[in-house]
């Protein structure tokens, strides 16, 4: 029993890093938001690979990032940092915007 519970630890452990070390590889893209448009307002991003989004939201109201397209959502407080996953995605171009602020927000996410 002892021998089950030690091997199952570490089992356990290992999964827990090997996870660890497949999201720290994956490439990071760094977003802006003020006056509630993104910056850069073009993104270039590799297909076929999962990346993160490192979001900024240097207005005082909160944001909501979203895409329709690659069925993304995510509510960044006023003033806060959040990381967003992204794909895999295929090669094409994707929309992404403010969904509080949809019209002056508008931008392209490209994949390559």
């Amino acid at each position: 029993m002892r021998l089950r519970l030690t091997a199952f630890l570490l089992l356990a452990t290992v999964g827990l890093q090997t996870g660890r070390t497949a999201q720290a590889a994956d490439p990071v893209f760094s977003l802006t938001l003020k006056d509630h448009k993104f910056t850069p307002s073009e993104l270039t991003i590799p297909a076929d690979t999962r990346v993160r989004f490192q979001v900024k939201n240097l207005d005082a109201t909160p944001a909501e990032f979203e895409s329709d397209d690659f069925k993304a959502e995510k509510i960044i407080p006023a003033g806060r940092e959040v990381t967003i996953l992204i794909g895999p995605l295929k090669a094409g171009t994707y929309e992404f915007h403010d969904e509080y602020h949809e019209d002056a927000s508008k931008s392209k996410l490209i994949v390559k």
